[in-house]
């Protein structure tokens, strides 16, 4: 069994997508016509959005995040995070941690994209394989 893809429930699919590939440079790998549903290219796993609109048509009632009380992040693991961070902060991500160097051996910072939701770019963990 492997991890497809995370989906991001969202007011709107084109510009998350959007931010996605401006803050983060990922790749588009489509939006559905209806714009309710779209994916990006982030290697194994695929990032999705849908948006809360068809969620709640499908019967779910979507929440909407809390980056003051977040119930989880999305991780981007790069060489050069002090470069991801302002990437991301120039497409509008909110710096929420600057680069930091931690105890564990790696370098970490994190963003709140323009939804709501809590992104840590970080580099890889030293000495893991």
């Amino acid at each position: 069994m492997k991890l497809k893809y995370t989906i991001l429930y969202v007011e709107e699919v084109t510009s998350s997508i959007e931010f996605y590939e401006q803050a983060f440079g990922l790749q588009r790998i489509m939006i559905h016509e209806s714009g309710d549903y779209g994916e990006l290219n982030t290697g194994a796993t695929t990032l999705s959005f849908s948006s809360r609109r068809l969620m709640t048509e499908l019967g779910k009632s979507p929440g909407i995040p809390d980056p003051s009380s977040p119930v989880f992040e999305i991780a981007f693991e790069t060489e050069d995070v002090a470069a991801a961070l302002e990437k991301a902060r120039s497409a509008g991500a909110t710096v929420v941690q600057e680069v930091r160097d931690e105890a564990w051996g790696q370098t970490t910072a994190y963003v709140v994209d323009n939804n709501g939701y809590l992104i840590e770019i970080c580099s890889p963990l030293s000495g893991a394989s």
